[in-house]
């Protein structure tokens, strides 16, 4: 694996240590085992850029070795969560480019959603105000989205003369919300509140903006001190078996949970159940 700059030297095993890590294009720390990564460029609702995709990319990549993260939360600064690829940095530069260097681009933003999806840490996006375009893959990428009832979510791709499938939008919006309120929204490019977003189910829940970032990292926490080996199975089935069978859903799930009763945290959970404990789950 390539690290990232400023990330420490792999541990044994080639497990990373991210805490140390200075991203370049957003602000990103590490506490209590929980990731945060809040999109920062406020003065224009947190816009993307050539070098933010790059550097997420190959942010999420690194997670799959890092030993101090077991959740990651998604946010952006001041009162939005992102507004997609920036308007002068991107979509300008884009016009110039020929066919290779529009497909090279296309497939690098591509490249940024299946790292969040092979990542083994669950994402939290933290959605309040503007989400739109690459900012609502970003937050329809991520595992559980908690939103505010004044967020903005729009897939507004069309509206710029594009099709509605970017960053694998024809394949993750249907599952999350259905296919026929997903067709709408690819096609119209259209907003949709929070309270419509959490009643179609792409919100998990609404929160106030003020309590937005602490119930999320509230509920980052709860997760960070659960069975983390056992979270990551879960998000690798979650993803494996949209293309399987219930057939060979049911046989991969026995394999899993089979896995998952070989380690530690397993049998740290009964003992704790027997002696009336609660478990403390270290993640192996």
């Amino acid at each position: 694996m390539r690290h990232l700059p400023g990330v420490p030297h792999a541990l044994p095993g080639n497990r990373t240590h991210l805490s140390g890590y200075q991203a370049k294009h957003f602000q990103f720390h590490v506490r209590d085992r929980v990731a945060s990564i809040v999109l920062d460029r406020p003065e224009r609702k947190n816009p993307l850029t050539f070098e933010s995709y790059a550097e997420l990319r190959d942010l999420f990549r690194a997670m799959a070795n890092a030993d101090d993260v077991k959740v990651i939360v998604l946010s952006g600064a001041d009162g939005n969560f992102c507004s997609g690829g920036d308007v002068h940095d991107i979509i300008g530069p884009l016009t110039k480019l020929d066919m290779p260097g529009l497909l090279s681009f296309t497939r690098m933003t591509g490249d940024l959603v299946k790292a969040m999806r092979a990542c083994p840490q669950p994402i939290i996006a933290a959605v309040d105000g503007i989400c739109v375009g690459a900012g609502a893959i970003l937050a329809l990428a991520s595992d559980i989205r908690f939103g505010t009832a004044r967020s903005k979510v729009a897939f507004l791709f069309t509206r710029v003369g594009l099709a509605g499938c970017d960053m694998g939008a024809c394949a993750l919006l249907p599952r999350v919300i259905g296919q026929g309120r997903a067709a709408e929204l690819l096609y119209t490019g259209r907003n949709m509140g929070g309270e419509e977003a959490e009643h179609c189910g792409f919100f998990n829940r609404l929160c106030s903006p003020e309590a937005l970032l602490a119930e999320s990292e509230k509920f980052a926490g709860e997760l960070a001190s659960g069975p983390t080996f056992a979270h990551s199975m879960t998000k690798t089935m979650l993803q494996q078996e949209w293309s399987m069978s219930v057939e060979q859903a049911i046989e991969s799930e026995a394999q899993a949970q089979a896995i998952c009763m070989a380690t530690n945290d397993f049998h740290r959970a009964y003992y704790a159940f027997a002696a009336k404990q609660k478990p403390e789950f270290e993640g192996n």
